[in-house]
């Protein structure tokens, strides 16, 4: 890893909602936490908790030196298309296996309820 970076995942014990433009689309009591140098904690989601009917993959990818490969998915809802709103690691490498599978969404877009706060949205650029 880059000197100073580094990642931290930790399952939680937290009850996350995520809506978009006022639908929920996920609801979860079993987040896993991915903390990041210089980003937003970022709440991962087992699948079984998201609305997955609304979910539609896309060919995009990327790769993080400290996660490995992502994949995405658009999100549709009422008509509207989210882009590369969720992203998963499906076999990431060792230091981020805890989050292998599930999915997370960008905090910068959605509207995040933790155990019934509603947090503010970063003003961070993109990163997943």
């Amino acid at each position: 890893m880059t000197q100073g970076h580094r990642i931290t995942v930790t399952p939680a014990d937290l009850h996350v909602e995520v809506s978009v433009n006022g639908v929920k689309v996920a609801d979860s009591d079993r987040p896993v936490l991915l903390e990041e140098t210089g980003l937003p904690t970022r709440y991962y989601l087992p699948r079984e908790h998201v609305r997955t009917d609304v979910l539609r993959p896309t060919n995009s990818e990327t790769t993080c030196p400290f996660k490995g490969q992502a994949s995405y998915w658009s999100l549709e809802l009422d008509g509207e298309v989210h882009d590369d709103l969720v992203w998963s690691y499906e076999t990431p490498i060792p230091q981020a296996e805890g989050v292998a599978g599930l999915f997370c969404f960008y905090n910068e877009r959605v509207d995040l309820v933790v155990d019934g706060v509603a947090l503010a949205r970063p003003e961070t650029p993109y990163s997943r």
